[in-house]
């Protein structure tokens, strides 16, 4: 069995679905779990929905809403003729569950209320691409992820109890390949014991295949996107950026944590854990090589480049030229954790250090706020974080070329540096 994820760029138009068919009908004779996102922009739409709600707005929310109604009644009118009624039916069953929400008061918190309005997306979109994938014969079978994954409650980014969920997928899903090849599910959402939605959080659509493969023993999963695979940098800032043909699960995980825009680490774990490769391969050219991500390493890896604009650095000095030490450590990281922050950079010196952050406006100025109370605070803005991994002195000196660097850190693989 295999698992593959479409993202929301590969399902965005009908033009991009009839693409994906075709691509699918290339492995209509092998199990195929299908995990797709929501359409496009949809889930920027619904959290739009979310925010009018919560602020009750509900003449603005519903106004919202019925925008992501009409494009999808729409996609579906161009896609469908046999199987238009039936899904049209199905289509209203899932708006109706959101008017029914918007019609009331908040009176929980708003992350409980963005899961259960955005998860919409993932289900109209499967809604409607099952049935046309059944209209062209590639015959499949549409289930609610709901139903078998199961999620603790904590909104927006929920925690998989993959005891439950096995037993789910041994009573729902394995007996659909009895029946079909092909089975049609959502990505980043899920259900409470008590059958309320959750999401997955950031990356939750390649989570979800993950999970999925992990517990279903697959024997790979394929993350189509709208590039040739992963390279070593990103092509709109370094046109001459190379493919990376092969990645360890360990190397994946280091360019993320890097900030490259990759694969996420919660991605990777279940996959590493069975050893199941992951292929990331050209939604618009099946033939091109891709990447395999797998457990093997690779020691001839080109300079991997991740660039990350809108950093801050808070210098944090102590108030009495007292050494920093222990208490004052454990002081800035609780701090980070209550402010959900995460640190790019940090540098201690003897009675002081720099912490590296991504620029939130506010909601940094927040932290900086916070930190007054353990330390003098300084902050400076306008920078960029530079990552090297794999360096070698000519790519790090071209690329600092004409730079002032503020900050440095170095590995023997990794070179990090803030400029102006």
């Amino acid at each position: 069995m295999q698992v593959f994820k479409l993202g929301g760029a590969s399902v965005n138009s009908v033009d991009r679905i009839k693409h994906a068919a075709g691509l699918l009908e290339q492995y209509q004779q092998e199990k195929l779990l299908v995990v797709i996102s929501a359409m496009g922009k949809t889930t920027n739409a619904l959290e739009k929905v979310t925010e009018a709600f919560y602020k009750e707005r509900k003449e603005e929310a519903l106004a919202l809403f019925e925008q992501v109604k009409q494009n999808h009644i729409n996609t579906a009118k161009y896609l469908l003729v046999t199987h238009f009624n039936e899904t049209l039916e199905q289509l209203f069953q899932l708006f109706t569950e959101v008017e029914w929400a918007l019609h009331d008061k908040p009176v929980r918190d708003f992350d409980y209320y963005y899961d259960q309005i955005v998860c919409c997306g993932e289900l109209l979109s499967t809604t409607i691409i099952s049935a046309y994938l059944n209209e062209r014969k590639l015959v499949n079978k549409w289930i609610d992820i709901r139903d078998i994954l199961r999620t603790n409650n904590n909104f927006r980014i929920a925690g998989v109890d993959e005891t439950v969920t096995l037993q789910n997928i041994e009573t729902h899903l394995l007996p659909c390949f009895e029946e079909v090849n092909m089975v049609v599910t959502q990505g980043f959402i899920g259900a409470t014991d008590e059958n309320e939605t959750t999401t997955l959080g950031r990356e939750g659509s390649d989570f979800t295949a993950a999970v999925m493969a992990s517990l279903l023993k697959a024997d790979s999963v394929t993350i189509w996107k709208d590039v040739e695979g992963v390279m070593s940098a990103d092509p709109k800032l370094f046109p001459d950026a190379r493919l990376i043909e092969k990645l360890s699960y360990d190397e994946v995980i280091e360019m993320a944590y890097y900030g490259a825009q990759v694969i996420h680490p919660k991605t990777i774990k279940p996959l590493r854990n069975e050893g199941i490769p992951l292929f990331v391969k050209c939604f618009f050219d099946t033939s091109l090589p891709g990447t395999v991500i797998h457990n093997k390493s690779d020691n001839a890896l080109p300079p991997i480049i991740v660039v990350k604009p809108d950093q801050v650095l808070l210098h944090l000095q102590s108030g009495d030229f007292s050494f920093v030490g222990e208490k004052e450590m454990s002081g800035l990281y609780q701090l980070l954790k209550e402010n959900k922050e995460r640190a790019n950079i940090i540098q201690t010196g003897a009675v002081g250090l720099m912490l590296c952050v991504d620029d939130k406006g506010v909601h940094t100025d927040e932290l900086a706020a916070a930190a007054s109370a353990l330390f003098e605070v300084q902050v400076e803005r306008g920078l960029t974080l530079l990552t090297i991994r794999h360096f070698t002195p000519e790519v790090f000196e071209n690329l600092t070329a004409g730079k002032q660097v503020v900050l440095r850190q170095q590995t023997a693989a990794t070179i990090q540096v803030l400029v102006r």
